[in-house]
């Protein structure tokens, strides 16, 4: 490939055979063009440029991945699930590609020790493994091509990790849960943002879950959007403990 940078030509043997051993074993096949996986796995944080000044990430092959493996998953729900509307489809998809299902996946076929970054391993997050899933499969289909792809996602994914079953009852989101609870009981719901003084130099963010003028839980996390959907986790299971207690 043009872009690949000295860096790339500059790799020891031990540490190139190293590599291409463990992901043969991942991928379940020998790949072809090597860099391309190097690439698959290197993060921005390298602060690595191609010959071009361009940087050289997995972002791009990220993208490419993330379409493939919506592609395998939608026409894998609509051979086995031949019953089902759209909107059912794209929930179950939505659940199979989550970021923590993918997070989750990468982490057990090892893909955290293929990752380069300079990023401190208390720091380091649970997103790139997904992220990494993604870039593989951009590299597999530009290495092999659609259907070596394809069968990666079959058989890495969806067969060793997929449960249909177990999938139509898992929440995806807490937050959707709770607003959609909420309109079916006719009840007001509200996420507000509360100030947080103990926890300010953290760079936290606090929300409280209101519903029908009564603070049902709340949530402290790094982002507002995790706050939320951990204060929506909370209330979930309070009104699940309300509905059993009721039975």
């Amino acid at each position: 490939m043009k872009f690949i940078l000295k860096w790339f030509k500059s790799r020891s043997s031990n540490e190139d055979g190293t590599f291409y051993s463990t992901l043969k074993d991942i991928l379940g096949f020998k790949p072809k063009d090597i860099d391309i996986y190097h690439i698959a796995f290197t993060h921005r944080s390298m602060g690595k440029y191609d010959e071009e000044g361009n940087p050289i990430s997995f972002e791009r092959l990220e993208f490419l991945g993330d379409a493939i493996l919506s592609s395998v998953i939608s026409a894998y729900l609509y051979k086995e699930m031949p019953t089902k509307n759209e909107g059912y489809l794209t929930q179950m998809r939505s659940k199979i590609v989550s970021r923590n299902t993918l997070n989750d996946i990468g982490l057990q076929i090892g893909l955290k020790n293929l990752i380069k970054s300079k990023i401190p391993d208390k720091q380091f997050s649970p997103t790139l493994l997904g992220d990494s899933i993604e870039s593989l499969l951009g590299a597999i289909y530009l290495d092999r091509g659609y259907p070596y792809a394809e069968k990666f996602v079959m058989t890495k994914i969806v067969e060793t990790y997929v449960d249909l079953d177990k999938l139509e009852n898992k929440i995806s989101s807490y937050k959707s849960f709770i607003i959609e609870y909420c309109q079916k009981a006719r009840k007001e719901v509200s996420f507000i943002m509360s100030e947080d003084k103990s926890h300010s130099k953290n760079n936290l963010f606090s929300i409280k879950l209101v519903i029908d003028g009564t603070t049902i839980s709340k949530g402290r996390a790094t982002s507002k959007k995790k706050a939320e959907e951990q204060a929506a986790k909370r209330a979930y299971y309070s009104i699940q403990s309300k509905i059993k207690k009721k039975k």
